[in-house]
């Protein structure tokens, strides 16, 4: 019996960790760049989400946790409203994009080292 129970802890372990890897995991999405104008910004843990005004619609940009993007030389008023940028990564949905790069100003910006 103990044994049983040893396997069923495992097993429910395992539903609970897939769909956190599957939130904040890439999932294998086709990598896109967009360009657009930052219209509102949500910075914080886990992490911070731009609305990205791209042709007429608004798309929804993760990007990095704070530390993240203090390690690839961000800084809190690069990602502020109307600031205009070009950000390449993982087309994760309808108008969702997880930034893995980014550039502003002619300045760029890498998140995700290992992703590029």
């Amino acid at each position: 019996m103990r044994h049983q129970a040893k396997w069923l802890l495992a097993i429910v372990i395992l539903l609970f960790l897939a769909p956190a890897q599957a939130h904040h995991g890439w999932v294998g999405g086709e990598t896109i760049e967009i360009e657009g104008t930052i219209t509102a910004v949500r910075l914080g843990n886990p992490h911070g989400e731009l609305t990205l005004e791209v042709n007429g619609e608004s798309w929804t940009v993760e990007v990095g946790q704070p530390w993240r993007n203090e390690r690839a030389g961000l800084e809190e008023s690069d990602l502020a409203e109307g600031v205009e940028l070009r950000v390449s990564g993982e087309h994760s949905g309808e108008r969702l994009l997880k930034a893995e790069q980014l550039w502003i100003d002619g300045e760029h910006y890498v998140l995700y080292p290992g992703r590029i």
